[in-house]
């Protein structure tokens, strides 16, 4: 397929956009603040000094983050021309750290449309890092507020949803905007276009199985870590710890669009991601990398789905996306934080 064919706005991303703050954190700091070392949640009344605290720490980074809002900027990065490939809605504040979240959505040449009010800030996640872990603290704040009637509804955000090919979801947006996901997901379904969500972290398949269930049968690829399809299995009843055969339960939950065979992805951070293939799982080995070389994981799952989006809205074939999607992750960790070089070299 020959590039000028990738449409403007032929990704489509909604989620919560957030601002992390990313510091080196030490033992002390995570028990203070009950973290386990590699997770994600959602800030409790606890965790609110927590915030201040980083903030003051000596190295402290900031990168325009949010899971999906990642995983849009990695595919746009790696498709590079033309621009505007990926669009993406969120909410944000009308303040100092949605300016900043703009301008890098610009400078990511990624077509955010955000939705803007006044009542909450733009939330923010603290990554605390320790060695090659990272403990994410998300306060989503602003990200909360996303208003499906205000927002997607409008008719010119409603084109543009109609203007994609491929939709991509984390699971995370489950806790704000269930409703949004679903009007998004039947599109897809109805328009037998691609339908990706993400599990993304082990709260989701717990405490939001309802809204994630019903989002289900309109999904085209399942994508998680290790971690959380374990999770998935357990609260699903699968009774197995078999990766290969998690995959396998999750691509036969029930289905809307009979068009289209469900794909599993599920990533093992340094082991071989498993993916089904047709009727078969298959595993595909990651990019050797020195442990020396890991920067921080923070972001590896969000790149490593941008990478492959970037292959997928190309209409490359999965082991393809895979690819890219494992080139994508090793770029990443390389770095602080979810940022990347100039161009990729990806051929």
């Amino acid at each position: 397929m020959p590039e000028c064919m990738i449409t403007h706005n032929a990704l489509f991303g909604m989620g919560n956009p957030l601002l992390d703050i990313s510091a080196v954190v030490d033992k002390d700091f995570l028990d203070k603040y009950g973290l386990k070392p590699n997770d994600q949640i959602l800030a409790e009344e606890k965790h609110k000094a927590l915030f201040d605290e980083i903030v003051k720490k000596s190295k402290v980074e900031y990168h325009a983050g949010g899971s999906t809002q990642n995983s849009v900027k990695i595919a746009q990065w790696m498709v590079q021309e033309p621009h505007k490939v990926a669009t993406f809605f969120g909410c944000i504040g009308t303040d100092h750290f949605g300016e900043i979240l703009k301008q890098k959505a610009a400078e990511a040449h990624v077509d955010a449309h955000y939705y803007e009010q006044s009542q909450e800030p733009t939330g923010t996640c603290a990554a605390c890092i320790t060695g090659d872990n990272r403990s994410l603290v998300a306060n989503l704040a602003a990200a909360n507020c996303y208003n499906k009637e205000k927002h997607l509804d409008v008719d010119r955000n409603w084109s543009l949803v109609e203007k994609a090919r491929v939709y991509y979801i984390a699971g995370f947006f489950l806790t704000v905007s269930p409703e949004s996901i679903l009007r998004v997901a039947k599109h897809a379904s109805d328009n037998n276009k691609i339908f990706g969500l993400n599990l993304s972290a082990p709260f989701i398949s717990q405490f939001f199985k309802e809204p994630l269930m019903k989002v289900m049968p309109y999904v085209d690829i399942v994508f998680g870590n290790e971690t959380e399809a374990a999770t998935f299995a357990k609260e699903q009843g699968f009774e197995t710890e078999d990766i290969a055969e998690i995959a396998r339960r999750v691509q036969s939950l029930p289905k809307v669009n009979k068009n289209r065979q469900r794909i599993v992805v599920f990533t093992q951070g340094r082991e071989d991601t498993v993916a089904t293939v047709g009727d078969k799982v298959k595993i595909f080995p990651v990019l050797d990398i020195d442990q020396n070389d890991i920067v921080d994981t923070n972001g590896a799952g969000d790149a490593f789905v941008g990478g492959f989006l970037s292959e997928l809205v190309q209409e490359k074939p999965l082991e393809e996306c895979i690819r890219a999607g494992h080139y994508a992750a090793n770029v990443i960790i390389r770095r602080v934080g979810c940022t990347f070089p100039e161009k990729p070299d990806f051929h």
